[in-house]
């Protein structure tokens, strides 16, 4: 996305609507994102006595010897389950496992499209997290990994922690994770972009749901301070008098007790002042941060508002005030930090070298070269991460989690740097040609019918 125009504010929201309006009327004239077609070939009716009975016989007995064989004879080394409750999908709140659809089935053509993954979309109607951890181990066998999507907190929390625990694949909670890795992405280059050391630097969030808890956590792990982050939630900040916590969300407690070593209290405005980044994953907005908030900050300030649909406050509104780079979860507007520009190369990474669990220091290898290749390029204000169209920034980081994976003793597979890239780069390409292909041929429809 370019850099902000001189529009009127009138126009702007227009803009901000249309891909809304456009989904309306795209879903139903496609029916649905994503389909399943052979990838083996049918030379003709004979040969689906390879692929059925009688000759399927010989692979099964083959990984009925060995299980691990299941990785060569099926799908599961490039298919991951993303998996939902429907009860926290984008900002929409609990609308249930069939309205969760859309997400999921648009996750699964990312999943494709940007790291050549095969994904399943798989809507559960329960909200009992033993019913959805007990379905997820049942289901496992099907698939290389796991992605947990929408689901609340706290119970995402203890259902991804058990399943990490039980399950023989990776199982990961992309709203924690994923939405983590590529926030601390940006943070590194906004900071760098300001001048500022990440371990100087004041940092505050906003929300205290399983993504901000998660952005937390790993952005101390990269080099910000516990004593510099501050935590706001629905009811102020978290500090050690918050006993409406203590007890009652462990993971809110562990904040309280390691970060604000200025003693913050009070609530967002509080929060705010002398921030030189706040990273809000909270209210769908707009109006959830108010403009003059903004000038409470200090020097430079960076805002990542990655609330969706809507940001907890509009860039131009930010901009107005001071604000030096602005973030939203949006693709049309410029520094898109969204899990899109993690979650595929991940993946990518951890299938190709059958990692058994997904890591922190994973992540932040992911961040960290995501955070490389916006700065070969140059980063700017309107540009602190790369975007979805940069083709070669997916493999180059499905490397860096591979070779973590590897380093960290959790891969099956030994494979070279280059063995790699060459992998993940045919993968992807694959994925893109394929599409651009059934485009050409008719296959999928072209979209301007459904306007007409």
């Amino acid at each position: 996305m370019a850099a902000y125009e001189d529009i009127s504010v009138e126009e702007r929201l227009e803009r901000a609507k249309k891909p809304g309006q456009d989904a309306m009327v795209m879903h139903k004239f496609y029916g649905g994102k994503i389909e399943v077609v052979p990838k083996a070939c049918v030379r003709g009716f004979d040969d689906f006595a390879i692929w059925y009975s009688p000759g399927v016989a010989e692979p099964c007995k083959d990984i009925a010897k060995n299980p691990d064989m299941v990785y060569e004879h099926t799908w599961k080394w490039n298919t991951v389950a993303v998996v939902s409750d429907g009860t926290r999908v984008l900002g929409l709140g609990d609308i249930g496992p069939e309205a969760a659809m859309p997400v999921m089935e648009g996750k699964a053509m990312l999943f494709k499209y940007l790291g050549g993954v095969d994904c399943v979309p798989i809507c559960l109607d329960t909200k009992d997290p033993d019913k959805i951890i007990e379905t997820v181990r049942l289901l496992a066998p099907s698939f290389g990994g796991i992605n947990l999507e929408d689901i609340s907190n706290p119970k995402c929390f203890d259902i991804l922690d058990e399943l990490r625990r039980d399950c023989k694949i990776p199982v990961w909670h992309d709203d924690q994770q994923g939405t983590a890795t590529v926030e601390v992405a940006g943070a590194i280059n906004a900071m760098k972009l300001v001048g500022k050391k990440l371990e100087e630097a004041q940092i505050t969030v906003i929300g205290a749901g399983a993504a901000s808890i998660a952005i937390s956590r790993l952005l101390l792990a990269t080099g910000f301070k516990p004593e510099n982050m501050c935590m706001c939630d629905s009811k102020g900040i978290l500090n050690l008098e918050r006993e409406d916590v203590k007890g009652s969300f462990k993971q809110k407690w562990e904040i309280c007790e390691k970060t604000n070593g200025a003693g913050k209290k009070g609530g967002m405005k509080e929060a705010f002042k002398g921030a030189d980044i706040v990273i809000a994953a909270s209210k769908p907005g707009p109006g959830t941060i108010p403009a003059e908030y903004v000038d409470l900050m200090a020097d430079d300030p960076v805002i990542f508002a990655t609330a969706n649909p809507i940001p907890e406050i509009w860039p131009w509104e930010a901009k107005e005030h001071g604000c030096k780079v602005f973030a939203t979860g949006r693709s049309d507007f410029p520094n898109q930090v969204n899990n899109s520009m993690g979650f595929p190369a991940i993946f990518r990474g951890v299938l190709d070298v059958r990692a058994k669990t997904i890591t922190d220091e994973m992540c932040i290898a992911a961040a960290r070269q995501l955070a490389a290749c916006a700065e070969e390029k140059g980063i700017s204000e309107d540009y602190i991460i790369p975007t979805m169209s940069e083709l070669d920034v997916f493999p180059k980081e499905a490397v860096a989690v591979a070779m973590k994976a590897q380093e960290q003793g959790v891969a099956r597979l030994k494979l070279t740097r280059q063995e790699l890239y060459d992998r993940a780069e045919f993968m992807i390409k694959r994925s893109r040609g394929l599409t651009a292909k059934m485009m050409d041929d008719g296959y999928i429809e072209d979209c301007s019918k459904a306007f007409q």
